[in-house]
């Protein structure tokens, strides 16, 4: 079972609740495949320049239903890939994008804080896009709390402050909240057919509420590091070697369904019962087969993390 972080520091580097087994390091993320070029001849023969890389960590994970284009959020911005494959930041913002969640076509919510040298508050509260990241407005909380997760069912609205280790609960798309149960997590996910049921990771294992977050019972079962809810009879969770989990029964058992390529994960979402993507240390990966096979999309290097 992983190490875990208690999530009441609020370091302006800190990543997505991470745990303590994964590593501090920052990622480089660079794209593979169409966006290389030749490079200078070397005595070994031709060589492939990698296309343009970032140097930042990956805090979450996002597919438009619009279009379907993959979104990234990192330390540094958003990002998407362009034509050739290779990341291209999405609109100018450069501000650390915590946690994360497509919340419909075009419309993102997101928390976090301003890049260096801004004078804004130091937290974000939540924050919201409807241009598909290219903008953003504050909706509530500016100044008050750092979502490290978020997720949404139904018009509902969840958010585990880390600044609080508080889960809190919108039902007025984010403009007002109730405080709900106070725990240690990593990550939660909603039931998307029904939003009283909320599980989340913690030290002993998933945690379990029915009452919309107001309590939760004891951790059972495997440690996770990330959960994400693709419908009410597939629960995904992925532990800190990468193992991916499913429950058909909201978290009362799991069955071990692959090992996503790459190491320690970063984030995890589950677009559908089928469709799922991750990130681990060496790369952002997609499933279309719930899990079975996985595909690349970008490639993750080791770095130094600023």
């Amino acid at each position: 079972m992983p190490a875990f972080t208690l999530p009441f520091r609020r370091p302006r580097t800190r990543s997505l609740a991470t745990a303590g087994s994964i590593a501090v390091g920052a990622l480089l993320l660079a794209a593979c495949g169409s966006g290389t070029t030749p490079d200078d001849a070397t005595a070994g023969g031709d060589r492939a320049k990698p296309a343009p890389a970032l140097h930042s960590h990956i805090h979450g994970l996002g597919i438009d239903p619009e279009d379907g284009r993959l979104y990234v959020a990192t330390h540094e911005g958003i990002f998407t890939a362009d034509d050739t494959g290779s990341p291209r930041l999405v609109g100018d913002s450069r501000d650390d994008f915590m946690g994360f969640t497509v919340a419909g076509a075009r419309t993102f919510l997101a928390s976090g804080h301003p890049a260096p040298g801004s004078d804004q508050p130091a937290d974000h509260g939540l924050i919201k896009s409807t241009d598909a990241g290219r903008s953003w407005k504050s909706a509530s909380l500016k100044g008050e709390a750092d979502f490290h997760s978020l997720d949404h069912a139904k018009g509902v609205i969840y958010g585990y402050d880390s600044t609080r280790g508080l889960l809190r609960v919108s039902k007025d798309d984010g403009t007002s909240w109730q405080n709900r149960a106070q725990l240690q997590a990593l990550d939660f996910a909603v039931d998307p057919a029904d939003p009283s049921r909320v599980v989340a990771t913690t030290a002993e294992g998933v945690a379990r509420s029915t009452d919309g977050g107001a309590t939760f019972g004891p951790g059972e079962g495997p440690g996770m590091e990330y959960l994400s809810w693709a419908s009410p009879g597939s629960l995904f969770g992925i532990d800190f070697t990468g193992a991916l989990s499913l429950s058909s029964d909201g978290g009362s058992t799991w069955r071990k369904t692959a090992t996503v390529p790459g190491g320690q994960p970063q984030a995890l979402t589950a677009v559908d019962d089928r469709h799922l993507l991750a990130a681990t240390q060496d790369g952002i990966y997609e499933s279309q087969d719930a899990g079975k096979t996985f595909t690349k999309r970008l490639s993750v290097e080791s770095g130094d993390h600023h």
